[in-house]
């Protein structure tokens, strides 16, 4: 059995009692937690077999969980875009995807992630049997989420057949670290009888549903202007909301649909970075919050945010909650840490296997170089310390130096274990170059969202 000591750290637990440890120590046996505590108080093994002695100058918090992605090839191409101009245009990468380009796009988001502290991520993507592959190469949590639609003009995304195969054949692989949900692009791209193959496959299975809406004030004004509802009231009719349903953005939203999230149980996926760089706007997250709606942090994937660092999209996060307020304690660092960790895990429905560091759970751990210029110096006032709000405002993805996941170290001193980099991105970038000119052709059908 590997049993592996982390000593001498600083411990952000993200326990219900925000328990932090300025001088703590961790014991990891197989996939793990079995101690955390102060150093004086748990006991060392006698089996240990690695020992990582930080000398003080680690911090060590829950693996970061990433909500809502979306893998891609392609960053920094599509640009300058409100989102229903910019729809059209991300969407020739679906309609030129192949299955191998599925694979390096999940490589290379899955690879990124990683070494910035996000130790699972919720992906929603096409192929996803290769992205699962890619997973299981880097060693990544992974909850898939095929892009099922089934109007006859978005035949470039999955289907509901298709994303039931996937459940079949990965949800629960890789000793658990695979999860499949039931995936729905968007209320213009999916039929009633989609809804309802969601809601059948989502019992049938025991998986969960998860979708995106209300991004775009002007998105929403189509929605009622073509079905005569909001959007979260239209869910609401076709059955998907739920304390087993996530919803992606929800930035423009009444309250009567704040309400309707709340007394489902549904969760948000809160994506501020791409809703800034779309001019989607600002999410209500203090209403959300005030309202008892679990909220996670999602990146939406390199196409619409250009980063998969979720370091960066918590400082973000913070501060526009901040401004839209005029007020300087709005969404301050413990909580938003907390949305990156414990809160994201309870979106998925995973609270009691990860998103704190807690005897009993997943070993999904990360470990901060804190002797770096943009986190020193290091203060402490009794139990206050100036590390957790350096670690949400000054914080950098490469400031990450070890990550365990499921007890496996896949990232040391900031590289991967498990794959030699500079092949992984030769092979993407050949792979992306192939794929621009796959994707030249369909430049000159490219269609509106909303007719």
């Amino acid at each position: 059995m590997d049993c592996t000591v982390i000593r001498n750290a600083v411990v952000f637990t993200v326990n219900p009692q925000h328990s932090i440890y300025p001088n703590g120590a961790i014991v990891l046996r197989d996939d793990r937690i079995e101690a955390v505590g102060s150093a004086d108080d748990v006991q060392i093994p006698a089996d240990v077999t690695h020992t990582i002695d930080c000398h003080g100058r680690m911090v060590v918090i829950p693996g970061l969980i990433d909500v809502h992605s979306h893998s891609s090839l392609l960053r920094g191409v599509t640009e300058n875009l409100q989102l229903l101009e910019w729809l059209p245009r991300y969407q020739l990468e679906h309609r030129a995807l192949t299955e191998e380009d599925a694979y390096y796009a999940a490589l290379l988001c899955y690879l990124e992630a990683l070494k910035a502290g996000t130790t699972c991520v919720m992906d929603m993507f096409r192929y996803m049997h290769r992205c699962a592959e890619a997973a299981g190469v880097l060693g990544l949590r992974v909850n898939l989420v095929p892009y099922s639609a089934d109007l006859p003009d978005k035949n470039f995304f999955e289907t509901p057949e298709t994303n039931r195969k996937l459940i079949e054949t990965h949800h629960l692989s890789q000793n658990g670290r695979v999860r499949v949900w039931v995936g729905l692009e968007h209320l213009f791209y999916c039929s009633k009888d989609a809804y309802a193959k969601a809601r059948e496959y989502a019992n049938h299975y025991d998986v969960r549903i998860h979708t995106h809406t209300s991004e775009q004030r002007e998105e929403v004004d189509a929605v009622v202007k073509h079905f005569g509802k909001r959007p979260i009231e239209l869910f609401n009719d076709l059955g998907i909301l739920g304390p087993k349903t996530a919803i992606a953005h929800c930035v423009w939203l009444n309250n009567d649909e704040i309400k309707l999230l709340a007394d489902t149980g549904t969760s948000v996926a809160h994506c501020p970075i791409s809703n800034a760089k779309l001019a989607g706007g600002i999410a209500p997250i203090l209403k959300l919050k005030q309202a008892g709606i679990t909220i996670g942090l999602g990146t939406d994937g390199i196409i619409s945010n250009n980063s998969l660092d979720l370091f960066e999209e918590m400082k973000f996060a913070s501060l526009l909650q901040k401004v839209n307020h005029y007020d300087a304690a709005a969404l301050p660092a413990p909580e938003v840490l907390r949305m990156a960790t414990i809160e994201g895990a309870r979106l998925l429905g995973l609270d009691h296997e990860i998103g704190s560091l807690e005897p009993g759970k997943k070993a999904d751990v990360v470990l901060i170089d804190l002797w770096q210029p943009n986190l020193m110096p290091l203060v402490w006032d009794n139990d206050d310390t100036n590390i957790l709000w350096n670690l949400v405002y000054a914080a950098r993805g490469s400031n990450v130096h070890t990550v365990f996941v499921d007890g496996q170290m896949v990232v040391q001193a900031g590289r991967s274990t498990r794959v030699e980099e500079p092949a992984i991105l030769g092979a993407v970038q050949t792979q992306t170059l192939d794929h621009l000119k796959r994707r030249e052709p369909f430049k000159s059908t490219s269609t509106p969202v909303v007719a």
